[in-house]
C-alpha cells in the first residue's frame, strides 16, 4: 500500500483521558480545552460519552459540555453511546456523530458494558434507528481489537464478526481499539490486511495506547497499510478503567510531529497542541508522558547561554 499524504487526527483526551481521572474535571475547563483544540485545527474530537453517570461520573456533564462548544469551525463532535438510552440523549443534545462500541473479546465486553457481545449487537438496530431519525452519523468502535487482558490474543475471525455486524447495520467507519497496548507492528499489519481484504468498503481508524512503548511504531505499520485516520490524546493521557494494566493513549502532539516530519498533512497546529498539553498537565496536577511538548520541535534553536558548558 502507498502511505497516505494526509491523515485525520481525532482527539480523545476529554473522553478517553478524563474518564480515567479520579477527580472530576470542571465542565468549563473541558469546554475551554475543546475550543482550543478546535482552534488548533483538530478535525474530529471524541468529546465525551453518554453513559450512565453512575458508571463514569467524570463524564456526567456531556450535555453541558456540548452546549458550550464553539461549533462554527466544522469540527466533528463525536460521543460514545453504550445503548439506545444513551443514543437518545446524544441525539437530543445534538452530537455530530455517535460512536457505538462492542469489544472483540467476550470478557472485555462483559467488563466494559456488563453484556455479552450478542446482547450488545442485539441493541445495535435500535441505536441506528435513533440516529437515522435525527440524521446523526455513526462510527463503530471495537475495543480489544489487538488483544484482551483477560483472554490474550483475539482471533481475527472474532474481530471480523463485529465488523460484519457494523457493516450490515450501515456503519462505514470502524475504529480498532488497542485497549491495553497489546498491538505490535506485525499484528497491526496482519489485522489491517485481513479486514481490508474482507471489507474494502469500510474505513479503518486506528486507536493505539502506548502501554508498552511502541504506539508510534504501530502507527507506522498502519501508515504502511494506507490507514489515514488515527485517534490520540493530548499529552498521552488516558486508559480504560475496565481493563487492568491500561495506560495512556498515544500522544496527539507526538503523533502530529511524526506525521509532519514524514510530509503527511494533518491541518493541525502542533505548537498550539503542545500548549494545550502543558495546560492539561496543570489541570490534572501531574506530568504527562508526551515528549514533543517538553523537547520542542526540531527546528527550535537555542541560544548558547541557555545550555550548560563543559568544564575542563
Amino acid at each position: 500500500m502507498t502511505r497516505p499524504t494526509s491523515v485525520q487526527v481525532t482527539e480523545v483526551g476529554t473522553r478517553d483521558g478524563f474518564q480515567a481521572e479520579s477527580q472530576f474535571v470542571p465542565t468549563a475547563t473541558k469546554v475551554r480545552l475543546i475550543n482550543e483544540l478546535i482552534a488548533a485545527g483538530i478535525p474530529r474530537i471524541e468529546f465525551s460519552s453518554f453513559v450512565s453517570p453512575r458508571a463514569i461520573p467524570q463524564l456526567s456533564d456531556a450535555v453541558d459540555v456540548l452546549a458550550g462548544i464553539d461549533r462554527s469551525h466544522g469540527t466533528t463532535l463525536a460521543a460514545l453511546v453504550p445503548n439506545p438510552r444513551g443514543a437518545a440523549r446524544a441525539a437530543e443534545a445534538g452530537v455530530d456523530q455517535m460512536v457505538v462500541f462492542i469489544s472483540a473479546s467476550e470478557s472485555h465486553n462483559q467488563k466494559n458494558v456488563n453484556r455479552s457481545i450478542d446482547e450488545s449487537l442485539s441493541g445495535l438496530d435500535e441505536i441506528m434507528r435513533i440516529a437515522s431519525i435525527d440524521g446523526v452519523d455513526m462510527h463503530g468502535a471495537i475495543p480489544t481489537s489487538f488483544g484482551c487482558p483477560f483472554e490474550g490474543n483475539v482471533p481475527l475471525d472474532n474481530l471480523g464478526k463485529v465488523v460484519a455486524s457494523y457493516r450490515d447495520a450501515g456503519i462505514k467507519s470502524i475504529g480498532l481499539g488497542d485497549t491495553t497496548g497489546m498491538a505490535t507492528p506485525t499484528l497491526v499489519t496482519d489485522t489491517c490486511r485481513y479486514l481490508q481484504d474482507r471489507f474494502p468498503d469500510i474505513r479503518i481508524v486506528l486507536h493505539f495506547h502506548n502501554t508498552r512503548g511502541i504506539g508510534l511504531c504501530n502507527v507506522m505499520a498502519g501508515l504502511d497499510e494506507g490507514i489515514d485516520a488515527y485517534e490520540s490524546a493530548f499529552g498521552g493521557l488516558g486508559g480504560c478503567p475496565f481493563a487492568p494494566g491500561a495506560t495512556g493513549n498515544i500522544c496527539t502532539e507526538d503523533l502530529v510531529f511524526l506525521l509532519h516530519e514524514m510530509g503527511i498533512e494533518t491541518g493541525v497546529d502542533i505548537r498550539a497542541l503542545c500548549s494545550i498539553a502543558r495546560d492539561v498537565e496543570g489541570v490534572i496536577g501531574r506530568e504527562l508522558p508526551g515528549q514533543v511538548m517538553k523537547a520542542g520541535l526540531r527546528e527550535d534553536i537555542y541560544k548558547m547561554d541557555e545550555g550548560a558548558t563543559a568544564v575542563g
